[in-house]
């Protein structure tokens, strides 16, 4: 299986940013880690062992990156109003330097995005944001508030990055048809503890007639990472 490391100083964030690539050719596939984890985590979690033959067969090439949880939405040390700003220079370095480099990588325009849990937040929320930059999403065992971590501050900035709260006011009619065209997954199983989460953020969608798909897998699991590789490639098709 092809892999290969790149790293640069991001202009958005201020500092190197690290990914690793799997592949060549086939649909790009963008996996955001969970919360305490980085751009080795699907690797180590053995996620990429079971997707090899999506590599060896030319079927997708993944771009495992980096994250900044811990700069932002969990770092306490810094007042909730700068974690959520850290998070949009985030979404900066993916539209402005991630994209572009993906683009220069692949040309199949195409592109998934995919995480577990606090991964599968930032899944979602870049598509729902930016719906013709992004095709698909495949959210895994996720949740979707993000107020958690914010205490009780109230400010634009976290409102449009929290999608339980802006989609139900979203009327614009154009954006949520751009929305629907994305191909939209939200994965759990059994005994999965962020399957009401993801439950309140389907139903959410569903009132705005967002089309997606909600599916819960037969399964119990002690680890998620014991059934996530499974999902997301069942989900790639």
């Amino acid at each position: 299986m092809k892999k290969r490391y790149k790293t640069w100083q991001s202009p958005s964030l201020g500092k190197d940013m690290d990914l690793l690539i799997y592949g060549t050719e086939g649909t790009p596939v963008i996996l955001f880690p969970s919360a305490h984890g980085n751009y080795k985590e699907w690797e180590e979690q053995g996620a990429m062992s079971y997707l090899s033959e999506q590599v060896d067969e030319g079927y997708n090439q993944f771009f495992c990156i980096d994250s900044v949880a811990q700069d932002s939405f969990l770092n306490n040390e810094i007042d909730p109003l700068s974690r959520v700003l850290r998070f949009t220079h985030y979404q900066s370095y993916i539209m402005d330097e991630l994209l572009p480099f993906i683009s220069e990588e692949n040309s199949n325009p195409y592109i998934i995005t995919a995480g577990a849990a606090f991964g599968a937040y930032f899944a979602l929320l870049m598509a729902l944001k930016y719906p013709t930059n992004f095709q698909k999403v495949v959210s895994l065992c996720g949740y979707y508030d993000i107020r958690c971590h914010l205490d009780d501050l109230v400010d634009d900035n976290v409102y449009f990055n929290n999608p339980v709260e802006f989609i139900p006011n979203l009327n614009d009619e154009k954006l949520l048809k751009m929305i629907s065209a994305v191909d939209i997954r939200l994965i759990n199983y059994l005994n999965d503890s962020s399957k009401d989460d993801t439950t309140k953020m389907s139903d959410i969608l569903w009132l705005k007639f967002i089309e997606h798909e909600h599916y819960v897998w037969n399964e119990n699991a002690d680890d998620m990472w014991n059934l996530i590789p499974r999902m997301l490639k069942d989900n790639l098709f």
